[in-house]
């Protein structure tokens, strides 16, 4: 019997459509070619709607325990926000732009048939809104169809049914549509495959038409065109339109950030990101928002959403040379390396290396260094916590991608700093023992420490602090405790070199006062002959310094 769309709809929705996309994220990894052939739109796409569904039990629960039951307003809302804040690649990213726009018209609460197509129809203009570039013959064409087709099958002389009915329709216009890609983007005519995020997207709707109908179906999405279509009609158009986009020779990162920021803010960070690069995707609203771009420079794409606002959960992927085939290279060797801000995450994107960069007090969990690991698609990946508190977690990540046949190597890295001096020296010419060695050699000759303050009075081995004191940590134990931040940083420094070194590196966080890194450098040349002092923008927020001594 059909069911009323409602916030329990919405939440067998979430579940169903999880189960869809993890019966096709295989299939749909395997005919990811466009814009990138990066092999895990299938996986962006489940993981983008896991974060959904975890959003909309953690709505329920949050009902249950105060005595109330959820509103189709929350559900929807929750499952969108949910979608944002996990928004996975170019195709995740446009989805939860799509639920986005679906929820601008559902949260009114009315989950009537004719609500559902106009939030459908909404959904489809939303996504065209969020890619600087939209291109025919992929999602974008997917969403809009589902739309049509809803609204003509309630334009039928006899049409009495309800938002069922609305779903239905939409998910066989969105199937049809899909089947059509191939001849509408060249690339995907050559490959004989659909468009992997269409795909994704029928999952979805069919998953929304089993939530609303009560007749749950697991037939399988056709993923390859009739027959390979390299001179299909309006391939030379779709060519042309997507100029630059999804050939080899493109960008060789792909980055990924959530940013607080206000709307004029991000529309100048749309300009200077479209300039940068292309498959630029960005999401959201209402002061937080979700960037998706494929750069050459991931480090210049991250400055951007610095000077726009506050990124966040920065995820930088080098793409490795991907090439069009229908699985994605493999690379000899690679380093995931964990960074606590977005500066550093693109001083290692820079360096080669895939950052998982972490918010304070929001460490990874082992499952997302494992799909970082997954990410770098390297058959050798060394591993860089960069975190003293992180080892039990590092460590059950790098058990868990050995059982998939990845070679993994667990650098002891406490601090970024060491990370920075391990990175500098990695040499994936050289064989992989070795490379450890080195490695492993660099961050333990390097010293580190941190400057921090205090939350709340407590003892420490330097005394007692205050809240609000700055404290001067060295191997992860307060040493010096004062009210001056550089007064502290140089005394730091000063009993760190006492017993010698050749370099200071210098990590400034985000709430580091200005002229601080001049001040140090001026002390350590006047104090510390023959020592060298290199400077960094971290962006961390936990510490407003890193120091490492060589």
């Amino acid at each position: 019997m059909p069911y009323p769309l409602d916030a329990a709809a919405v939440r067998s929705w979430c579940g169903l459509a999880l189960e869809a996309l993890g019966r096709e994220r295989e299939r749909i990894d395997a005919i990811n070619v466009y814009p990138v052939a990066d092999g895990d739109t299938g996986t962006n796409l489940y993981l983008t709607l896991e974060s959904a569904a975890r959003a909309v039990e953690a709505a329920f629960d949050g009902h249950t325990s105060a005595g109330t039951a959820p509103c189709l307003a929350d559900a929807i809302g929750a499952m969108a926000h949910g979608a944002l804040i996990g928004a996975r690649g170019n195709s995740g990213t446009i989805v939860a732009q799509l639920l986005r726009g679906m929820t601008e018209v559902l949260a009114a609460g009315d989950g009537s048939a004719g609500a559902l197509r106009q939030a459908l129809r909404r959904a489809a203009a939303s996504t065209y809104e969020a890619v600087a570039h939209p291109v025919e013959g992929t999602v974008l064409t997917v969403a809009t169809a589902a739309a049509d087709a809803a609204e003509q099958a309630a334009a039928g002389a006899a049409w009495g049914g309800g938002a069922a009915e609305v779903a239905r329709a939409a998910h066989e216009g969105a199937r049809t549509a899909l089947q059509a890609t191939p001849g509408q983007l060249a690339v995907l005519g050559r490959a004989g495959v659909v468009d992997a995020g269409g795909c994704g997207l029928v999952a979805l709707l069919g998953a929304l038409a089993d939530a609303l109908s009560g007749e749950v179906s697991a037939t399988p999405v056709a993923v390859r065109a009739d027959a390979p279509l390299p001179e299909a009609a309006g391939c030379e158009v779709a060519d042309r339109a997507a100029a630059g986009r999804g050939d080899p020779e493109g960008p060789a990162f792909e980055v990924i950030y959530l940013l607080e920021a206000e709307d004029a803010a991000v529309a100048r960070l749309r300009t200077r990101l479209d300039g940068l690069g292309d498959s630029l995707v960005v999401v959201g609203g209402d002061g937080l928002w979700n960037v998706h771009v494929h750069v050459d420079d991931a480090g210049a794409a991250v400055e951007a959403g610095i000077e726009a606002g506050r990124p966040y959960r920065v995820r930088i992927t080098h793409f490795g040379g991907v090439t069009r085939a229908k699985e994605p290279a493999m690379t000899a060797r690679a380093v995931v390396a964990v960074v606590p801000g977005a500066g550093l995450a693109g001083l290692c994107a820079e360096a080669g290396a895939t950052p998982v960069a972490v918010r304070p007090g929001e460490p990874p969990a082992s499952g997302e260094l494992v799909q970082a690991i997954r990410q770098a698609h390297a058959r050798e990946v060394m591993l860089l916590p960069n975190d003293a508190d992180l080892r039990h977690t590092a460590a059950a990540a790098a058990e868990q991608a050995r059982t998939e046949g990845v070679r993994v190597a667990l650098i002891p890295t406490r601090s970024a700093v060491q990370g920075i001096a391990a990175l500098a020296v990695h040499e994936p010419g050289r064989s992989f023992d070795e490379d450890v060695v080195a490695m492993t050699a660099a961050a333990g000759a390097t010293r580190y420490a941190e400057l921090a303050i205090a939350e709340r009075q407590s003892w420490t081995m330097a005394g007692v602090c205050q809240a609000g004191d700055v404290l001067g940590l060295i191997d992860g134990d307060v040493v010096v405790i004062g009210s001056d931040l550089t007064r502290i940083a140089m005394a730091v420094l000063d009993r760190m070199l006492s017993a010698g070194g050749e370099m200071v590196t210098l990590v400034l966080g985000a709430d580091a006062p200005d002229g601080l890194a001049e001040r140090l450098e001026r002390h350590v040349r006047a104090r510390h002959l023959a020592v060298d002092t290199v400077v960094y923008e971290g962006g961390q927020h936990a510490a407003p310094l890193l120091i490492g001594v060589e």
